[in-house]
């Protein structure tokens, strides 16, 4: 997000957190978001109002508009409308019937939008205000720029609400900084990119920032995806809709990825994924001769290994899948996992492992890793990442990796790449142009051509498959990198006081929760 749209979407969001009250943040969410979405829809539709009218053509035939990829908005759910009524004591009811009319005259739209505007515990008041802060949005003259300022604004309302709402909303919303890593290193500019637990959308989208950045076709890329949360799945469509992304191949049904695989015949260019960790519900009783299970069968106790096949039964033939895991996939030798994770290695698919700093997930703080896996591998090393020192606090809870984090890992990454296979034959790194955007310029996915893969103590270690065997086929990147050789200069004092202030912090969270188990135990002793 480019620094202009940060700070605007900050201040947005700071006002419109100021009118939630009483009002959970899971609720109100869905009630903010749902007037982005509005106000998104509404302004494209105007556009192509405007264009279809300059055209002599009949601005309120529906049809007219399909012709330009736009949705219909009918009178009454106009953004205008609503702004005449905001005031009004039953604006609640006017935007839930807007709601339904938007759904009625777009069928991709059929069950995605919010209609909980008319709830008891929603002041008219609070919602006018809502509606007054985005009508006085400023889209700085143009127009076309309506869909790029209020995507950045969904994007971080959405990330924002996750951080409110603590472990909840980390089931909906993966950090964007991991997102970022992700995309980064697989780099999916061409082809069909998948994700069978796509929460709200957040790999898709920044999959299509990618391409833009590098001044390629979104149209290149079509994108594939699974929610089992109805809820989180409203949020993918509406996320992917405001960033003019087709989503019609995201599909929602409760039963899940495994029991009910809506995408079974798919073979993906690039699979992106972060599953839940350590699931140990996902039904694996009734999957035991699962096709999907080539390299063994998982425990029904823990999914990880059965996502990692269900990605790898996903891949076309020169596919790359990455995708999050708790660390403990590395090491596990649980019912079957080791035998699984050795048929891997053998079978030569595991192309990369990365380790994780602590504190980058909202919903657990379950150490995570990075795996990437490659169909066409003909190399016979794995590379090894140690990145637990990478990322920067934003407050004691939470982590995120920095731009800079970023670009070391990637750029090791497509070095080591280049260099196992110096032809490039599968590594087509795209490098920006002369003219890029401010964006391009702050997410610095440029690849430096001159690059060179050296192994680095303490950080990076490309090791052969008879060292991976050695070590029992664990996959943990710490055995493999070494410590890390002193630096020069090494400001003791600083390091004492950073540690120092981090227990301190992890000294205030426990005689916290310690305090509310006390006072919980006192309830139920009366």
């Amino acid at each position: 997000m480019t620094h202009s749209y940060k700070n605007l979407a900050q201040t947005l969001f700071k006002s419109a957190d100021k009118l939630r009250k009483n009002i959970d943040a899971a609720e109100y969410k869905h009630i903010v978001l749902g007037l982005v979405f509005l106000k998104y829809i509404s302004d494209s539709f105007l556009s192509t109002f405007e264009l279809i009218k300059s055209e002599g053509g009949d601005t309120e035939d529906k049809d007219e508009y399909l012709a330009y990829n736009a949705f219909f908005v009918p009178t009454k759910a106009r953004w205008s409308y609503i702004m005449d009524n905001a005031k009004q004591s039953n604006i609640g009811t006017i935007l839930d019937s807007a709601m339904q009319a938007i759904e009625q005259e777009n069928a991709s739209l059929k069950g995605v939008l919010p209609k909980v505007y008319a709830k008891e515990n929603l002041d008219s008041i609070a919602l006018g205000g809502l509606i007054d802060l985005l009508s006085n949005l400023s889209l700085q003259g143009e127009q076309s720029q309506s869909s790029d300022i209020l995507g950045h604004i969904f994007e971080y309302f959405l990330g924002e609400f996750a951080l409110s709402e603590g472990k909840k909303g980390g089931q909906f919303y993966t950090p964007k900084s991991v997102v970022e890593l992700l995309v980064a290193m697989l780099e999916p500019y061409k082809g069909r990119v998948f994700d069978p637990c796509c929460g709200s959308g957040g790999m898709f989208v920044q999959s299509e920032l990618f391409v833009q950045i590098h001044q390629g076709s979104i149209d290149d890329i079509s994108i594939y995806g699974q929610e089992s949360n109805q809820t989180t799945w409203r949020l993918a469509k509406m996320n992917l809709a405001i960033r003019q992304i087709d989503s019609s191949q995201v599909k929602w049904n409760s039963e899940g990825s495994f029991l009910n695989d809506v995408h079974k015949d798919l073979k993906a260019d690039f699979v992106i994924a972060n599953p839940p960790f350590n699931d140990s519900d996902y039904s694996g009783e009734l999957l035991r001769n699962d096709g999907r299970w080539k390299f063994g069968t998982p425990p029904i106790t823990n999914a990880n290994y059965a996502w990692i096949q269900h990605f790898i039964y996903h891949l076309s033939p020169k596919g790359v899948a990455g995708f999050v895991l708790a660390k403990g996939s590395l090491t596990s030798n649980t019912a079957n996992e080791g035998a699984i994770r050795k048929a891997l290695i053998e079978s030569n698919l595991i192309d990369c492992i990365v380790n994780l700093p602590a504190k980058l997930f909202l919903n657990t703080q379950i150490p995570a890793c990075l795996w990437f896996v490659r169909r066409s591998k003909t190399n016979k090393e794995i590379l090894f990442i140690d990145a637990r020192n990478c990322g920067e606090l934003i407050n004691p809870k939470n982590r995120i990796l920095t731009q800079e984090d970023i670009q070391k890992i990637s750029h090791t990454y497509h070095a080591w790449r280049k260099a196992q296979n110096p032809q490039g034959v599968d590594s087509q790194n795209l490098v920006c142009h002369s003219k890029q955007s401010e964006e391009s310029q702050h997410i610095k996915f440029k690849q430096n051509s001159n690059s060179t893969y050296a192994d680095i103590k303490g950080f990076c270690k490309s090791a052969s498959l008879e060292e991976v065997a050695a070590l029992g086929y664990t996959l943990t990147p710490g055995r493999f990198v070494g410590l890390e050789e002193e630096e020069q200069g090494f400001d003791f004092e600083t390091e004492f006081t950073r540690l120092k202030d981090e227990l301190k912090s992890q000294m205030q969270e426990e005689k916290a929760l310690n305090q509310r188990i006390l006072a919980n135990l006192a309830l139920i002793e009366k």
